[in-house]
């Protein structure tokens, strides 16, 4: 076996036998921040996150660990960064 299959035996996670999409460093941290019941550090997180994609992983963990609708302030946080993110640019540097 060479180098590449040792690489992609780490791809992803895998829970209870089930491949799940890869998540990302950002949205693991975050999460990490979360389940030390830090919710304040997790919404200046999710204020500043790097892309939809990485807040559409952050979503999926949030739901998966169960966590959805404990925080209501994590929740509009992530929703109204989603829109943010999400919406067209009125103007766009050159």
């Amino acid at each position: 076996m060479g180098s590449g299959a040792a690489r992609g035996d780490n791809a992803g996670s895998i829970q209870g036998g089930t491949r799940l999409a890869r998540s990302s460093p950002w949205s693991d941290k975050v999460m990490a921040l979360l389940r030390a019941g830090n919710a304040a550090a997790a919404i200046a997180q999710i204020k500043v996150a790097p892309s939809v994609r990485d807040l559409r992983s952050l979503e999926k963990a949030v739901a998966a660990a169960q966590l959805a609708g404990r925080w209501k302030d994590v929740d509009a946080a992530i929703a109204d960064s989603i829109a943010a993110l999400s919406a067209p640019r009125l103007h766009r540097s050159p």
